[in-house]
């Protein structure tokens, strides 16, 4: 075996462990980092594959930025995970049937990559252009609609999740701009003139009431 190998299959195992431990911590903070963990160990992998533009950009936008404000709005936000938990053996056979499920597909369609022999050698061009700029021929030429239709994919789920949040809510409290600008100072305070009540000295006591 070689130290690409080993490596490879290093970083897949503390990767697999990582995953694990995302759906198993009981901790939401712990998970969180779990998956960071498992972000940097897919992206070493993706080194090892020579595909140094997907590692960088699984580092700078998952783990740099996504992954930070998904640990920031954990940190921010009291989850009670003890809810989220009621039911999870009841439904853990059908997770694992849908599980294995997806898992089974999927080792069927990389079946046909880890079944190659020959390994394919490059030309000398794309050597020279490398993997970046021939990664992005391939996708503005040759899958340019599935990019534009991704796009858009993109695009309507980002307005479905701005229209669901901002749905008119029963228990929201909200202030009406308007109705702040329009505000008078004789509405909101009332100056009452009032005269001075001085409080009178109390009578000295006499020398009778003191017997």
């Amino acid at each position: 075996m070689t130290t690409t190998g080993a490596l490879f299959y290093l970083f897949s195992a503390v990767l697999l462990f990582a995953s694990f431990r995302v759906i198993t911590a009981r901790n939401t903070v712990h998970a969180v980092l779990y998956l960071v963990l498992a972000f940097a160990n897919a992206s070493v992998i993706w080194m090892l594959l020579r595909a140094e533009f997907l590692a960088i950009v699984l580092v700078l936008v998952y783990v740099g930025a996504v992954m930070v404000l998904f640990l920031f709005v954990v940190m921010m936000l009291d989850l009670k995970t003890d809810e989220f938990r009621d039911g999870f053996w009841k439904h853990l056979p059908l997770a694992g049937f849908v599980g294995a499920l997806i898992a089974l597909e999927m080792s069927l369609v990389l079946m046909g990559g880890f079944g190659l022999t020959d390994v394919p050698v490059a030309d000398a061009a794309a050597i020279k252009l490398g993997n970046t700029r021939l990664l992005g021929i391939e996708i503005y030429t040759k899958y340019l609609y599935p990019l534009q239709i991704a796009a858009v994919l993109l695009l309507v789920a980002i307005i479905a999740a701005i229209a669901l949040t901002l749905r008119q809510r029963k228990d929201s409290r909200s202030q009406d701009v308007g109705e702040q600008l329009k505000a008078r100072k004789a509405d909101r305070l009332r100056i009452v003139k009032m005269a001075p009540v001085r409080e009178l000295p109390s009578a000295p006591a006499t020398g009778g009431d003191k017997a």
